[in-house]
């Protein structure tokens, strides 16, 4: 299998032993789960879920243009929240990025932490 490390300065660099994504024998991407980093400064958006949100989703398409595709080409995605009552905002903001009829499978799970304590965290595969 062969294996390319995906890696732009528009997104936020790995605050630990991964990379931003891995496209697996030129068909699949493998992006990392992006949290509410702003790549420019580095430091966490200190803001409500919809703000950090739109900075996950912001990230991502980062990633995903780096290795050559866009939200069309996702088809799953996993949602990771702090707090399953921020639902429906976060799927608010998340929706404006998919077609509903083409939309990609998707996980969504509360979770007890997040890192640098965000209140979202999304992860995607994507096909190229």
């Amino acid at each position: 299998m062969e294996k390319k490390v995906i890696r732009t300065n528009n997104a936020p660099a790995p605050v630990g032993p991964y990379n931003q994504a891995i496209a697996a024998s030129g068909t699949m991407l493998f992006c990392s789960g992006q949290i509410a980093i702003d790549p420019s400064t580095g430091t966490i958006l200190d803001g409500n879920v919809q703000e950090q949100t739109k900075q996950v989703m912001a990230n991502l398409a980062a990633v995903l243009k780096e290795a050559g595709a866009d939200w069309e080409n996702v088809v799953k995605t996993g949602v990771f929240l702090k707090d399953m009552k921020d639902f429906a905002a976060v799927n608010e903001i998340y929706a404006a990025y998919f077609e509903e009829a083409t939309a990609p499978a998707r996980a969504c799970v509360e979770v007890a932490r997040l890192p640098k304590d965000v209140l979202v965290e999304i992860e995607c595969i994507a096909v190229l």
